[in-house]
Protein backbone atom coordinates (compact mmCIF):
# COMPACT_ATOMS: atom_id res chain seq x y z
CA UNK A 1 0.00 0.00 0.00
CA UNK A 2 2.98 2.15 0.39
CA UNK A 3 4.27 1.83 -2.54
CA UNK A 4 1.17 2.51 -4.49
CA UNK A 5 0.99 6.06 -2.73
CA UNK A 6 4.03 7.23 -3.76
CA UNK A 7 3.92 6.20 -7.15
CA UNK A 8 0.74 7.83 -7.44
CA UNK A 9 2.12 10.74 -5.69
CA UNK A 10 4.97 10.63 -8.58
CA UNK A 11 2.52 10.85 -11.54
CA UNK A 12 0.55 13.32 -10.43
CA UNK A 13 3.52 15.78 -11.74
CA UNK A 14 4.16 13.96 -14.78
CA UNK A 15 0.44 12.71 -16.56
CA UNK A 16 -1.49 14.95 -17.65
CA UNK A 17 -5.32 15.36 -16.31
CA UNK A 18 -7.69 12.99 -17.69
CA UNK A 19 -10.48 14.41 -20.03
CA UNK A 20 -13.74 16.01 -18.76
CA UNK A 21 -17.19 15.27 -20.43
CA UNK A 22 -17.98 18.63 -20.57
CA UNK A 23 -14.73 20.49 -20.93
CA UNK A 24 -12.41 19.98 -23.71
CA UNK A 25 -9.08 18.33 -23.02
CA UNK A 26 -6.48 20.87 -20.85
CA UNK A 27 -3.27 22.17 -21.74
CA UNK A 28 -0.82 19.65 -20.12
CA UNK A 29 1.80 19.82 -17.79
CA UNK A 30 4.63 20.43 -17.96
CA UNK A 31 5.24 21.28 -21.62
CA UNK A 32 5.67 17.84 -24.13
CA UNK A 33 8.94 16.64 -24.84
CA UNK A 34 9.61 18.08 -28.24
CA UNK A 35 11.70 15.09 -29.26
CA UNK A 36 9.29 12.91 -28.30
CA UNK A 37 7.87 10.49 -31.28
CA UNK A 38 4.36 12.37 -32.67
CA UNK A 39 2.37 9.77 -31.65
CA UNK A 40 3.48 10.16 -28.23
CA UNK A 41 2.81 13.90 -28.24
CA UNK A 42 -0.51 15.64 -26.97
CA UNK A 43 -2.86 17.33 -29.31
CA UNK A 44 -2.63 20.95 -29.13
CA UNK A 45 -5.16 23.59 -28.10
CA UNK A 46 -6.17 27.13 -28.45
CA UNK A 47 -5.06 29.19 -25.88
CA UNK A 48 -7.35 29.96 -22.79
CA UNK A 49 -8.08 33.91 -23.87
CA UNK A 50 -9.90 32.78 -27.18
CA UNK A 51 -12.14 29.79 -25.38
CA UNK A 52 -15.94 30.83 -25.03
CA UNK A 53 -16.70 31.80 -21.05
CA UNK A 54 -18.79 28.21 -20.72
CA UNK A 55 -15.26 26.42 -21.86
CA UNK A 56 -13.49 28.54 -19.48
CA UNK A 57 -12.00 26.23 -16.06
CA UNK A 58 -13.14 26.81 -13.08
CA UNK A 59 -11.10 28.79 -10.63
CA UNK A 60 -8.36 25.71 -9.27
CA UNK A 61 -8.73 25.23 -5.29
CA UNK A 62 -5.28 25.29 -3.61
CA UNK A 63 -4.04 21.57 -3.64
CA UNK A 64 -4.96 19.46 -0.07
CA UNK A 65 -2.34 18.08 1.58
CA UNK A 66 -1.67 14.41 1.40
CA UNK A 67 -0.60 12.54 4.28
CA UNK A 68 -0.05 8.97 3.53
CA UNK A 69 -1.57 7.12 6.49
CA UNK A 70 2.13 5.20 6.48
CA UNK A 71 4.98 6.19 6.67
CA UNK A 72 6.60 7.25 3.05
CA UNK A 73 8.82 4.26 1.69
CA UNK A 74 12.68 5.34 1.51
CA UNK A 75 15.66 3.37 0.77
CA UNK A 76 17.06 1.51 3.21
CA UNK A 77 20.49 1.38 4.83
CA UNK A 78 22.42 -0.51 7.19
CA UNK A 79 21.20 1.99 10.19
CA UNK A 80 18.02 1.23 8.69
CA UNK A 81 18.35 -2.48 9.56
CA UNK A 82 20.04 -2.27 12.81
CA UNK A 83 17.52 -0.47 13.90
CA UNK A 84 14.56 -2.31 13.03
CA UNK A 85 16.46 -5.70 14.16
CA UNK A 86 15.11 -7.03 17.60
CA UNK A 87 17.75 -6.99 20.41
CA UNK A 88 17.88 -10.13 22.69
CA UNK A 89 19.83 -9.32 25.79
CA UNK A 90 21.13 -11.87 27.94
CA UNK A 91 22.99 -12.48 31.00
CA UNK A 92 26.06 -14.39 30.12
CA UNK A 93 29.32 -14.13 32.06
CA UNK A 94 32.33 -15.39 30.30
CA UNK A 95 35.22 -16.02 32.75
CA UNK A 96 38.78 -15.98 31.16
CA UNK A 97 41.66 -18.05 33.63
CA UNK A 98 45.08 -17.50 32.42
CA UNK A 99 47.01 -20.76 33.57
CA UNK A 100 50.65 -21.28 34.25
CA UNK A 101 52.46 -24.93 34.12
CA UNK A 102 55.39 -25.80 35.88
CA UNK A 103 57.41 -28.74 36.33
CA UNK A 104 59.66 -29.74 39.93
CA UNK A 105 62.53 -27.89 38.62
CA UNK A 106 60.36 -24.15 37.53
CA UNK A 107 60.29 -24.70 34.00
CA UNK A 108 57.48 -23.41 32.17
CA UNK A 109 55.48 -26.68 30.37
CA UNK A 110 54.60 -26.15 27.15
CA UNK A 111 52.66 -28.49 24.86
CA UNK A 112 49.35 -29.39 26.83
CA UNK A 113 45.95 -29.65 24.97
CA UNK A 114 42.41 -28.86 26.10
CA UNK A 115 42.05 -32.42 27.03
CA UNK A 116 45.29 -32.13 29.91
CA UNK A 117 42.90 -29.55 31.76
CA UNK A 118 40.04 -29.24 33.74
CA UNK A 119 38.07 -26.26 35.27
CA UNK A 120 36.04 -26.17 38.20
CA UNK A 121 34.07 -23.54 39.33
CA UNK A 122 32.72 -23.60 43.28
CA UNK A 123 32.84 -27.33 42.72
CA UNK A 124 31.08 -27.55 39.70
CA UNK A 125 33.00 -29.10 36.50
CA UNK A 126 32.95 -26.35 34.00
CA UNK A 127 33.21 -26.81 30.06
CA UNK A 128 35.78 -25.33 28.69
CA UNK A 129 35.03 -23.41 25.50
CA UNK A 130 38.17 -21.22 24.97
CA UNK A 131 41.77 -23.12 24.94
CA UNK A 132 44.71 -21.43 23.65
CA UNK A 133 48.46 -21.60 24.50
CA UNK A 134 48.89 -18.58 21.66
CA UNK A 135 51.22 -15.62 23.77
CA UNK A 136 49.73 -12.09 24.61
CA UNK A 137 50.38 -8.50 24.52
CA UNK A 138 50.65 -6.94 28.06
CA UNK A 139 49.46 -4.05 29.75
CA UNK A 140 51.78 -4.04 32.50
CA UNK A 141 51.95 -1.28 35.34
CA UNK A 142 55.33 -1.65 36.85
CA UNK A 143 55.37 -0.65 40.66
CA UNK A 144 58.42 0.60 42.28
CA UNK A 145 58.73 0.59 46.54
CA UNK A 146 61.14 3.44 47.29
CA UNK A 147 60.84 2.72 50.94
CA UNK A 148 63.25 -0.21 50.98
CA UNK A 149 66.59 0.01 52.51
CA UNK A 150 69.08 3.06 50.50
CA UNK A 151 71.61 -0.25 49.58
CA UNK A 152 68.67 -2.31 48.02
CA UNK A 153 67.17 0.65 46.27
CA UNK A 154 70.74 1.51 44.40
CA UNK A 155 70.96 -2.05 43.35
CA UNK A 156 67.75 -1.82 42.14
CA UNK A 157 68.92 1.47 39.92
CA UNK A 158 71.51 -0.51 38.17
CA UNK A 159 68.91 -3.18 36.64
CA UNK A 160 66.43 -0.89 34.47
CA UNK A 161 68.06 -1.60 31.93
CA UNK A 162 67.06 -4.61 31.90
CA UNK A 163 63.41 -4.03 33.08
CA UNK A 164 63.09 -2.04 29.94
CA UNK A 165 64.60 -4.85 27.71
CA UNK A 166 62.28 -7.25 29.28
CA UNK A 167 59.00 -6.30 27.70
CA UNK A 168 58.44 -6.33 23.49
CA UNK A 169 57.55 -3.67 21.32
CA UNK A 170 53.65 -5.28 20.90
CA UNK A 171 53.58 -4.41 25.47
CA UNK A 172 52.48 -1.13 26.97
CA UNK A 173 53.33 -0.27 30.24
CA UNK A 174 52.89 2.37 32.96
CA UNK A 175 54.89 3.33 35.89
CA UNK A 176 54.66 3.66 39.75
CA UNK A 177 56.30 4.49 42.72
CA UNK A 178 55.23 4.28 46.37
CA UNK A 179 56.46 4.97 49.75
CA UNK A 180 54.17 6.79 51.88
CA UNK A 181 52.17 8.16 49.33
CA UNK A 182 52.04 6.69 45.62
CA UNK A 183 52.49 8.81 42.42
CA UNK A 184 52.01 7.82 39.12
CA UNK A 185 55.92 8.56 37.46
CA UNK A 186 54.52 7.91 33.32
CA UNK A 187 51.55 7.81 31.23
CA UNK A 188 50.81 4.69 29.34
CA UNK A 189 53.26 4.04 26.51
CA UNK A 190 54.85 1.54 24.44
CA UNK A 191 57.66 -0.75 25.76
CA UNK A 192 60.15 1.27 23.70
CA UNK A 193 62.72 3.64 23.98
CA UNK A 194 60.72 6.29 25.80
CA UNK A 195 60.16 4.08 28.59
CA UNK A 196 63.67 2.63 28.65
CA UNK A 197 64.88 6.55 29.17
CA UNK A 198 62.49 7.36 31.90
CA UNK A 199 63.56 4.83 33.48
CA UNK A 200 67.29 5.78 33.44
CA UNK A 201 66.70 8.90 34.14
CA UNK A 202 64.94 8.36 37.45
CA UNK A 203 67.31 7.63 40.23
CA UNK A 204 65.93 6.77 43.35
CA UNK A 205 67.11 7.00 46.80
CA UNK A 206 65.48 4.23 49.27
CA UNK A 207 65.49 4.65 52.93
CA UNK A 208 68.33 5.02 54.66
CA UNK A 209 69.73 5.17 58.66
CA UNK A 210 69.11 2.60 61.19
CA UNK A 211 66.26 2.43 63.61
CA UNK A 212 66.04 6.22 65.88
CA UNK A 213 65.87 5.99 69.56
CA UNK A 214 63.15 7.37 70.91
CA UNK A 215 63.15 6.34 74.57
CA UNK A 216 65.45 5.07 77.07
CA UNK A 217 67.97 6.80 80.04
CA UNK A 218 70.16 7.39 77.48
CA UNK A 219 67.42 10.51 75.33
CA UNK A 220 66.06 11.44 77.91
CA UNK A 221 68.07 11.09 81.35
CA UNK A 222 66.65 9.80 85.32
CA UNK A 223 62.83 10.76 85.40
CA UNK A 224 60.38 10.63 88.36
CA UNK A 225 56.73 9.80 87.61
CA UNK A 226 57.64 10.14 84.24
CA UNK A 227 58.95 13.61 84.18
CA UNK A 228 62.64 14.56 83.71
CA UNK A 229 64.47 14.51 86.85
CA UNK A 230 66.46 17.87 85.23
CA UNK A 231 63.89 20.22 83.80
CA UNK A 232 66.17 21.65 80.94
CA UNK A 233 66.91 18.20 79.62
CA UNK A 234 64.84 18.40 76.08
CA UNK A 235 62.31 16.10 75.74
CA UNK A 236 62.51 13.77 73.15
CA UNK A 237 59.13 12.50 71.39
CA UNK A 238 58.35 9.17 70.08
CA UNK A 239 58.56 9.16 66.10
CA UNK A 240 56.26 8.11 63.77
CA UNK A 241 56.48 4.59 61.79
CA UNK A 242 56.76 5.25 58.20
CA UNK A 243 54.04 4.69 56.05
CA UNK A 244 54.90 1.78 53.12
CA UNK A 245 51.39 2.16 51.36
CA UNK A 246 51.76 -1.10 49.54
CA UNK A 247 47.91 -1.73 49.13
CA UNK A 248 47.43 1.79 48.03
CA UNK A 249 50.27 1.27 45.21
CA UNK A 250 48.51 -2.18 43.85
CA UNK A 251 44.93 -0.08 43.92
CA UNK A 252 46.15 2.62 42.06
CA UNK A 253 47.87 0.59 39.47
CA UNK A 254 44.76 -1.82 39.31
CA UNK A 255 42.01 0.91 38.74
CA UNK A 256 44.50 2.48 35.42
CA UNK A 257 44.95 -1.72 34.21
CA UNK A 258 40.96 -1.44 34.61
CA UNK A 259 40.68 0.98 31.62
CA UNK A 260 42.57 -0.95 29.04
CA UNK A 261 41.64 -3.65 26.50
CA UNK A 262 40.55 -6.92 27.75
CA UNK A 263 42.96 -8.43 24.50
CA UNK A 264 45.54 -7.88 26.72
CA UNK A 265 46.72 -9.61 29.44
CA UNK A 266 46.46 -7.64 32.41
CA UNK A 267 49.29 -7.75 35.31
CA UNK A 268 50.73 -5.81 38.05
CA UNK A 269 55.05 -6.33 37.83
CA UNK A 270 56.10 -4.89 41.69
CA UNK A 271 59.29 -4.34 42.61
CA UNK A 272 58.92 -4.31 46.85
CA UNK A 273 59.73 -6.52 50.02
CA UNK A 274 56.03 -6.75 49.72
CA UNK A 275 56.00 -4.14 53.31
CA UNK A 276 52.48 -2.55 54.35
CA UNK A 277 51.98 -0.31 56.78
CA UNK A 278 49.71 2.89 56.83
CA UNK A 279 47.23 2.26 53.95
CA UNK A 280 43.78 3.66 53.18
CA UNK A 281 42.73 0.40 51.21
CA UNK A 282 42.99 -3.00 52.73
CA UNK A 283 44.01 -6.00 50.95
CA UNK A 284 40.27 -7.69 50.89
CA UNK A 285 39.12 -4.66 48.74
CA UNK A 286 42.37 -4.08 46.83
CA UNK A 287 42.13 -7.62 45.88
CA UNK A 288 38.52 -7.61 44.92
CA UNK A 289 39.49 -5.03 42.17
CA UNK A 290 42.64 -7.03 41.26
CA UNK A 291 40.14 -10.12 40.48
CA UNK A 292 37.26 -8.46 39.06
CA UNK A 293 39.11 -6.99 36.00
CA UNK A 294 41.03 -10.18 35.62
CA UNK A 295 44.44 -8.33 36.79
CA UNK A 296 47.40 -10.85 37.76
CA UNK A 297 49.94 -9.43 40.29
CA UNK A 298 53.78 -10.77 39.87
CA UNK A 299 56.51 -9.39 42.27
CA UNK A 300 60.14 -9.58 42.30
CA UNK A 301 60.89 -9.89 46.07
CA UNK A 302 64.07 -7.86 47.13
CA UNK A 303 65.69 -6.76 50.31
CA UNK A 304 64.69 -8.75 53.65
CA UNK A 305 62.06 -10.33 51.06
CA UNK A 306 64.90 -12.26 49.10
CA UNK A 307 66.39 -13.59 52.60
CA UNK A 308 65.36 -17.59 52.31
CA UNK A 309 62.24 -18.83 54.16
CA UNK A 310 60.89 -15.51 53.09
CA UNK A 311 57.33 -17.27 52.21
CA UNK A 312 57.40 -18.23 56.22
CA UNK A 313 57.81 -14.22 56.86
CA UNK A 314 54.99 -13.44 54.81
CA UNK A 315 52.38 -15.48 57.71
CA UNK A 316 54.31 -13.40 60.65
CA UNK A 317 52.26 -10.37 61.53
CA UNK A 318 53.42 -8.07 65.20
CA UNK A 319 51.47 -5.80 66.20
CA UNK A 320 52.31 -2.05 65.55
CA UNK A 321 54.52 -3.46 62.66
CA UNK A 322 52.36 -4.34 59.80
CA UNK A 323 52.66 -7.18 57.49
CA UNK A 324 56.16 -8.40 56.61
CA UNK A 325 55.26 -9.76 53.14
CA UNK A 326 52.08 -9.70 51.36
CA UNK A 327 53.61 -10.58 47.75
CA UNK A 328 53.06 -13.93 48.21
CA UNK A 329 49.23 -13.35 49.10
CA UNK A 330 48.85 -10.81 46.18
CA UNK A 331 50.09 -13.31 43.77
CA UNK A 332 49.09 -16.50 44.98
CA UNK A 333 45.22 -15.09 44.56
CA UNK A 334 45.64 -13.63 41.02
CA UNK A 335 47.64 -16.59 39.54
CA UNK A 336 50.80 -14.70 39.46
CA UNK A 337 53.94 -15.66 41.01
CA UNK A 338 56.87 -13.84 43.26
CA UNK A 339 60.74 -14.42 42.07
CA UNK A 340 62.67 -13.97 45.67
CA UNK A 341 65.82 -12.08 44.17
CA UNK A 342 68.77 -10.33 46.14
CA UNK A 343 72.01 -9.79 43.54
CA UNK A 344 71.48 -6.86 40.57
CA UNK A 345 72.17 -9.75 38.11
CA UNK A 346 69.65 -12.16 39.51
CA UNK A 347 67.11 -8.86 39.76
CA UNK A 348 67.69 -8.77 35.94
CA UNK A 349 66.85 -11.97 35.29
CA UNK A 350 63.95 -12.22 36.97
CA UNK A 351 62.84 -9.35 35.18
CA UNK A 352 62.76 -11.43 31.60
CA UNK A 353 61.41 -14.46 33.59
CA UNK A 354 58.31 -12.52 35.00
CA UNK A 355 57.40 -10.81 31.59
CA UNK A 356 57.94 -14.19 29.63
CA UNK A 357 55.52 -16.30 32.21
CA UNK A 358 52.65 -13.49 32.20
CA UNK A 359 52.89 -13.55 28.16
CA UNK A 360 53.00 -17.43 27.65
CA UNK A 361 50.09 -18.83 29.79
CA UNK A 362 47.55 -21.44 28.46
CA UNK A 363 44.18 -19.16 28.28
CA UNK A 364 40.97 -20.97 29.27
CA UNK A 365 37.53 -19.93 29.36
CA UNK A 366 34.30 -20.98 30.19
CA UNK A 367 30.54 -19.72 30.33
CA UNK A 368 29.08 -19.48 33.66
CA UNK A 369 25.50 -18.18 35.67
CA UNK A 370 25.55 -14.20 35.77
CA UNK A 371 24.81 -13.01 39.08
CA UNK A 372 25.36 -10.04 41.21
CA UNK A 373 29.15 -8.93 41.77
CA UNK A 374 29.27 -9.54 45.93
CA UNK A 375 29.29 -13.22 44.84
CA UNK A 376 32.92 -14.72 45.28
CA UNK A 377 33.49 -17.97 43.41
CA UNK A 378 36.16 -19.92 43.61
CA UNK A 379 38.25 -21.50 40.53
CA UNK A 380 40.43 -24.91 40.41
CA UNK A 381 42.53 -25.42 37.58
CA UNK A 382 43.60 -29.30 37.38
CA UNK A 383 45.90 -30.74 35.26
CA UNK A 384 46.21 -34.77 34.00
CA UNK A 385 49.57 -34.85 34.43
CA UNK A 386 52.19 -35.97 37.41
CA UNK A 387 54.47 -33.70 38.79
CA UNK A 388 53.41 -30.60 37.17
CA UNK A 389 52.15 -27.45 39.32
CA UNK A 390 49.42 -25.15 38.38
CA UNK A 391 48.85 -21.25 38.84
CA UNK A 392 46.19 -19.94 38.12
CA UNK A 393 43.58 -17.31 40.38
CA UNK A 394 41.58 -18.85 43.06
CA UNK A 395 38.27 -16.92 41.73
CA UNK A 396 36.80 -14.07 40.99
CA UNK A 397 33.98 -11.17 41.23
CA UNK A 398 31.19 -11.66 38.94
CA UNK A 399 30.83 -8.24 37.19
CA UNK A 400 27.08 -6.61 37.93
CA UNK A 401 24.03 -7.08 35.38
CA UNK A 402 23.93 -4.19 33.47
CA UNK A 403 21.78 -1.35 34.41
CA UNK A 404 19.28 0.33 32.25
CA UNK A 405 20.26 3.68 31.13
CA UNK A 406 18.35 6.78 32.36
CA UNK A 407 16.58 7.52 28.96
CA UNK A 408 14.86 3.76 29.63
CA UNK A 409 13.93 4.34 33.28
CA UNK A 410 12.75 7.59 32.70
CA UNK A 411 8.57 8.55 32.82
CA UNK A 412 7.27 10.45 30.15
CA UNK A 413 5.70 13.86 30.78
CA UNK A 414 1.94 13.83 31.34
Amino acid sequence: MILVLVLATGAQQQIPDAPSATAPQQTPFPTADPNAPATARPATRPPLEERPAEDQPPEEAPPAEIRPALPAVRPATDQDSRDEMFTLVTDVAFVIVPVTVKDDNGRLVDGLLRRDFTVFEDGDEQSIRLFTSDPFPLSAAVVLDVGVSDLAMRRINKTFSGLAGAFSPFDEVTLFTYGSTVEQRMDWSQANDRFATELRRQQYQGRSGGVPVVSGPMVSGPTINGRPFDPGTPSVRTVRRESRVLNDAVLAAALELSKRDRARRKVIFIVSDGAEEGSTASYNDVLKVLLTNEIAVYAIAVDASAIPGYRTLAEIRMPGFGRANILPKYASATGGDVFPEFSREAIERAYARVASTARNQYTLGYTTRATAASNYRQIEVRVHRGGLRVFAKDGYYPLPPARPSSEDTAQPNP
